[in-house]
């Protein structure tokens, strides 16, 4: 009985905890909103008051536009010209009428006209333009108080939950109790974090989202380091053999000596290419690589690269498409020919003898710097396209031709330290058309 009644008053307690903490919200909220409207009022009125300025001053500025045309159009009309030197004045005669009087400089009355009707015209044409002005302002009244909130609801969003956030006092128990659900918490693959409270939600999520960055940053690594032992496995293992068999029959049988020393030969270059190639990721990864930038021209630089492509691969017809006019940028250049090279290397390794491997350059119709490398070669499958630049993978048809699947995330890494990015069409059995976009 005793601990009943113990646990009916917590829950009392916490009940009433509770209803507080939402009372004290609803009058933050209410306290908000207030002053929500406050800020909204005062930010219409100054508008209203910036637009009634704008609407009568125009009108003024009508008014006397008006007046100097009628004054100068009957000046002209009834004389013939505009007379720098002649006086005018303005008089009341009988009947309260006005009329415009002009005179020479010897005191002879050139004009005289009356002014009723027209400026009759001019006032009705300005109180016109007045009276529009007034009515489009109310009907605006109600979209710019609709704008006017729209804007700042963000504002008063931020400032609703700083206000709760503020009011938000964590006791020892609930210290305690993230304390003990990150202790509980396993490094499984499924497990997140719980803590089973409304006011801890925003730091479970918090948690629960770092805990998942992390676990996909740990498969990352691992899967790295097992593709990077799986790639480095094979010509250790082809050395070994080949060493082996030179230990037994290659110093009697010449034709075992030079197949053994050409095939190890070819898997030391293989393997020390595949080393080469994650130590640079690596210290990119690490930061230890950094862009020497400077201003080139683009022309120049994609048409070192088509002689040298053109030299070194006599197996394939390169054409190189430039750009019309000169193009300057600011790059890091060795480090682009590097991403540019890998494509090429790609696209004559996937290319049949005797086909075409198209260069282009240019400028998009964004003002985009853009460089791509064509081929016609076996092509790729879309669910491919999606993973090229994940290192290591190759697909199925590309398991058949020399390679470490290290390429593209390198030249992945250098687009994406120039603030590029690729954009890429690829067919099965069509070939592929790779392009590096760098910024405008």
């Amino acid at each position: 009985m005793k601990k009943e009644k113990v646990k009916k008053e917590k829950n009392k307690k916490e009940k009433i905890k509770k209803e507080k903490k939402k009372n004290a919200g609803k009058a933050g909220y209410n306290a908000e909103a207030k002053r929500m409207t406050s800020i909204v009022r005062r930010l219409h009125f100054r508008e209203i008051r910036i637009r009634l300025g704008a609407i009568f001053g125009q009108a003024v500025l009508l008014f006397v536009l008006l007046s100097l045309g009628w004054f100068l159009s009957t000046e002209w009309t009834l004389t013939g010209r505009i007379s720098p030197d002649a006086s005018r004045r303005i008089l009341s005669e009988a009947g309260n009428n006005l009329y415009y009087y002009i005179a020479d400089a010897g005191g002879k009355q050139l004009v005289r006209a009356s002014m009723r009707e027209p400026f009759f015209i001019i006032l009705i044409v300005t109180a016109a333009l007045i009276v529009l002005g007034l009515f489009g302002l109310l009907l605006s009244l109600y979209r710019d108080d609709k704008a006017i909130r729209k804007i700042l609801a963000p504002i008063n969003a931020l400032a609703i939950k700083a206000d709760e956030l503020n009011r938000l006092s964590f006791s020892e128990d609930k210290y305690q109790l993230i304390e003990d659900a990150i202790t509980r918490i396993q490094p499984a693959e499924s497990e997140t974090l719980s803590f089973g409270d409304s006011d801890l939600q925003g730091i479970e999520s918090a948690v629960n989202n770092l805990l998942i960055r992390m676990r996909e940053s740990n498969r990352q690594q691992a899967r790295f380091v097992n593709d990077a032992s799986h790639e480095l496995r094979t010509p250790i293992a082809v050395i070994k053999g080949y060493s082996d068999l030179l230990a037994r029959w290659g110093k009697t049988d010449e034709k075992i000596l030079d197949e053994s020393i050409l095939a190890i030969q070819n898997e030391s270059d293989h393997m020390n290419h595949l080393v080469e190639q994650l130590l640079f990721l690596a210290r990119g990864d690490s930061g230890r690589t950094r862009l020497s930038e400077e201003l080139i021209s683009l022309n120049e630089m994609v048409q070192e690269i088509y002689e040298e492509s053109f030299m070194i691969d006599e197996d394939h017809l390169y054409r190189y498409q430039a750009p019309e006019n000169e193009i300057f940028f600011t790059c890091d250049p060795g480090l682009l020919k590097q991403a540019v090279r890998i494509l090429i290397d790609n696209a004559a390794k996937y290319t049949a003898k005797g086909d075409e491997i198209i260069l282009r350059a240019g400028r998009n119709s964004a003002g985009s710097v853009y460089i791509e490398v064509q081929d016609t070669g076996i092509g790729m499958a879309e669910q491919d396209v999606q993973h090229m630049f994940e290192r290591f993978y190759r697909s199925d048809n590309a398991r058949n031709y020399a390679g470490t699947g290290l390429g593209l995330s390198i030249a992945k890494w250098i687009v994406d330290k120039h603030k590029g990015h690729f954009e890429i069409l690829s067919r099965t059995k069509l070939g592929t058309r790779i392009r590096i976009v760098l910024g405008s």
